[in-house]
Formats: structure tokens, sequence, C-alpha cells
């Protein structure tokens, strides 16, 4: 079974994050993600970047992650609320 540390881990290692939590229960995920990286980029283009940095493990390993995937100026936006 997979630790959150350890999809932490997979997701820094190919993304620049500039806040990343992840939870979990060895199996299914949820992550938040804050990535320049994302600027410009729709909901759906932004996971999809998520996945190809974890690439096959979303099949052999991860079976189920929910992401909240945000840009700082977003992530800045929303802790002010």
């Amino acid at each position: 079974m997979l630790s959150p540390d350890t999809v932490k881990s997979y997701i820094a290692a190919g993304l620049d994050c500039e806040v990343l939590q992840v939870q979990g229960d060895g199996q299914h995920f949820e992550a938040v993600i804050v990535a320049s990286a994302f600027e410009g980029l729709r909901s759906v283009a932004r996971h999809q970047k998520v996945y190809a940095v974890l690439g096959d493990r979303m099949r052999e390993e991860i079976h189920a992650l929910s992401m909240k995937t945000l840009t700082p100026a977003e992530w800045a936006e929303q802790s002010r609320r």
C-alpha cells in the first residue's frame, strides 16, 4: 500500500509545486496541488499534467486520485476567503 507521502513525492518529482498536500488510505487519495505550471490551463488540462507525471502509477499503484489544482494566484485568492 502506498502512503500519502509516497504519492506526494511522485508528484513533487515531476511538477514544481508551491503547495502540495496529499491525504489518503493507501489506494484512494486526495490532493491539493498549487503550481505555476497550471497558469492558463483549464481543469482537465491541469489534471492531465498531474496524470502525466504519475504515468503508469495511476494504473498500477493508485486506484483513485481526487485533485484540486490551482495556480498560485487562485490559491492566494482562496486563502483570503
